[in-house]
């Protein structure tokens, strides 16, 4: 049973968890030393700025850190008071308006106050209390206040040391959750990559390059934006959304607890989101996937399409789907803007509603008025509350995409792949025979109809047939690029399908109609990047071939540069390369598809003088077009419909003035004609 995608993201991240680990670790630390600002200044507010509204006392001695003289008595606020003071009389001071005021007396410190006439009122729910009061001076009032500034002062270097220590920690998160992130996709790519290497060759022709391309490019990178910002941003939030819940509790459980159905309210929110917006993001991807195929198509098959006048065509087929993707993407953001801003406008507001209707309304009985440095604290948390609310709805357009392309990777991943299995097998003599061997590309449509023969150590074999006869499908056998359905296939007695396809492959070569050069040079196209065949040796295998009569006219010879597909070179240049990139490998079997039917006469020439020097010790099996290329062939099967129809050297196959004569006769006359002409 297959995992689901969020489990199988999970499983590639645990590969990295010591990094990630220590990286939440880092945040961790950071979130609870940025979250202790507004207990900070709760306690900077309530005790040290407006502290002084308090009862004081007057004491006996005149030195102390907390002692305050006023009219020459020393002073000292109730909450200063230590075991040793002795109080001689009780004062309070208040404030009204923006004045503070001196009383003689212990005065509730409490309720609504007015100053008039020399007498403050204090009004509360209960009574109303009329005391003398005297305004106190500027630098009276100085005098209550400068005990506190040594406090204020430390608390301020503290929470400035604590931001400084939490930006290193900060930094460390940071860095380390976008190593794990890249450490993460790199992995994934190299899995889809190294995979793609080993699923059959059937997935690529019935899939567009483009699309496999856009999954791991396009996709990928996608995921890399889900690790590197989306889970990080999702994680961040989560620790500081926690940290932000035990602060509030800690200041009041009551309101702290209703601000706990934002988590429900979220998660019903982030449920609707994926229903709707994956279906957004699953059009957008394909259609992606859809418009890289179509673009790479173009560009391959551009001449033709200048040629046979299909630019209207073709601009028109990109136009549909580029216009899909316009429309989904729109209705994507139409999703983002409708949802996204408001909910958490809402959600906040909603919040600070209850806010203010609990303070300000529930909370005035007696005893429950609350502290300035309070009310500052849960204001400040609520509005921080809120900033990870925002970044994580912020990201669920990021994550969806994220989801949707992840589903799109290990759909690719969990398609079937091949063994592999590089284990060194004995090089190969060059016995192959096929036996009854019957195979199709599509269900029940064979292509080979009960195909059997066989071939000798060192002998050049050749087929040939009309187009659709089913040479080249027997060599994609013999590659093992496909399996039969009925019969066997052995190679010195050993079946094909009891070794893995690379031990298959790897004492043979093959020469394809239309060869790929790689991005690189000359000489890297011929090794192949194989260490065990030295720069001698391909240099040799290319002189054998007759490349160098073209190669050493390059300045910089067999290290010349050649671009993708080999596009500065002729058909016959890049077909010579090819074939040295084959003799480098040293094979024991050699496959011809059709090498020779984009060579012109002379270069044909030059590789058939090589392979009379290399066929000896090998075997080679020709797929010809041009029957003069073979007619020194030990052995030429003719096919027509899957099926052997004759047999024989080109003499014995003349003689019989059967397909092969007619073939023969056909390509002598356009010969002739063309020698006319």
């Amino acid at each position: 049973m297959k995992s689901s995608t969020e489990k199988r993201l999970f499983q590639y991240a645990m590969q990295f968890k010591k990094t990630i680990f220590i990286g939440l670790i880092c945040l961790t630390i950071a979130v609870a030393l940025e979250l202790t600002g507004p207990f900070i200044a709760k306690r900077l507010i309530d005790e040290h700025i407006l502290g002084i509204e308090a009862n004081w006392y007057q004491v006996q001695e005149e030195e102390g850190s907390h002692t305050v003289l006023y009219q020459g008595d020393p002073y000292k606020r109730a909450d200063r008071l230590d075991s040793t003071d002795e109080k001689v009389n009780t004062a309070t001071i208040l404030q009204a308006g923006k004045s503070y005021y001196f009383i003689e007396e212990d005065a509730p410190t409490e309720g609504n106050k007015s100053f008039a006439d020399g007498v403050l009122t204090i009004t509360t729910p209960d009574e109303k209390v009329e005391v003398n009061a005297t305004a106190l001076q500027l630098n009276e009032l100085y005098a209550f206040f400068k005990p506190e500034t040594s406090a204020i002062k430390w608390l301020l270097g503290l929470y400035v040391v604590l931001l400084l220590i939490a930006a290193v920690f900060q930094y460390w998160q940071t860095y380390l959750l976008q190593v794990s992130s890249n450490k993460i996709i790199q992995k994934m790519r190299k899995d889809v990559f190294a995979h793609i290497q080993r699923v059959p060759i059937n997935y690529f022709i019935n899939r567009p390059a483009g699309k496999i391309v856009a999954r791991v490019t396009n996709d990928t990178e996608a995921i890399r934006e889900l690790y590197e910002k989306v889970l990080a941003t999702f994680v961040t939030s989560l620790i500081y959304m926690f940290g932000i819940y035990i602060a509030l509790f800690l200041l009041n459980a009551k309101l702290a607890a209703i601000c706990l159905l934002l988590i429900p309210i979220m998660a019903i929110w982030m449920k609707l989101y994926k229903a709707y917006a994956g279906k957004y993001n699953d059009v957008i991807r394909s259609t992606i996937s859809d418009l890289n195929g179509n673009i790479n198509e173009a560009i391959q098959g551009m001449p033709i399409i200048q040629a046979f006048r299909r630019q209207k065509q073709t601009t028109e087929e990109f136009e549909e789907m580029n216009t899909r993707h316009f429309t989904y993407q729109n209705k994507l953001l139409n999703l983002n803007s409708l949802t996204s801003f408001n909910l958490v406008n809402v959600l906040r507001n909603l919040a600070f509603v209850a806010f203010i209707w609990y303070f300000g309304g529930a909370s005035m009985g007696v005893g429950g008025v609350v502290s300035v440095g309070l009310l500052y604290a849960f204001v400040d948390y609520l509005n921080r509350l809120f900033q990870p609310v925002i970044d994580v709805v912020n990201q669920l357009s990021q994550l969806e995409q994220a989801r949707v392309a992840s589903s799109r990777v290990f759909e690719l991943m969990d398609h079937e792949g091949e063994e592999v299995n590089n284990q060194t097998i004995p090089r190969y003599r060059g016995n192959i025979t096929f036996d009854h061997v019957s195979f199709a590309y599509e269900k029940d449509d064979y292509v080979l109809k009960d195909l059997s023969f066989q071939t000798k150590e060192g002998e050049t074999v050749a087929f040939v047939g009309h187009t659709g006869s089913g040479k080249s499908s027997v060599m994609n056998l013999l590659f093992r690029f496909y399996d039969p359905q009925k019969g066997t296939i052995s190679i010195d007695g050993t079946d094909t399908q009891s070794l893995s396809r690379q031990q298959v492959r790897s004492h043979m070569g093959i020469v394809l109609q239309d060869p790929f050069i790689f991005t690189g040079t000359i000489l890297s196209n011929v090794t192949m990047g194989d260490p065990s065949i030295s720069r001698e040796r391909a240099i040799k295998a290319l002189q054998e071939v007759g490349a160098d009569r073209f190669v050493e006219k390059y300045p910089n010879q067999y290290d010349e540069p050649v671009k993708e597909k080999g596009s500065t070179l002729s058909a016959g240049e890049r077909q010579l390369i090819s074939f040295a990139r084959a003799l480098a490998f040293d094979p024991a079997i050699l496959i011809l598809d059709e090498a020779t039917a984009n060579i012109d006469t002379e270069t044909e020439g030059i590789i058939q003088a090589a392979l009379n020097v290399l066929k000896k010790g090998r075997t080679t099996l020709v797929i010809a077009h041009r029957l003069s290329t073979i007619q020194q062939a030990d052995q030429i099967f003719v096919l027509d419909h899957g099926r052997i129809v004759e047999q024989g050297n080109h003499e014995s196959l003349i003689k019989e003035n059967g397909i092969y004569f007619q073939m023969y006769q056909m390509q002598q006359g356009r010969l002739e004609e063309a020698a006319i002409s």
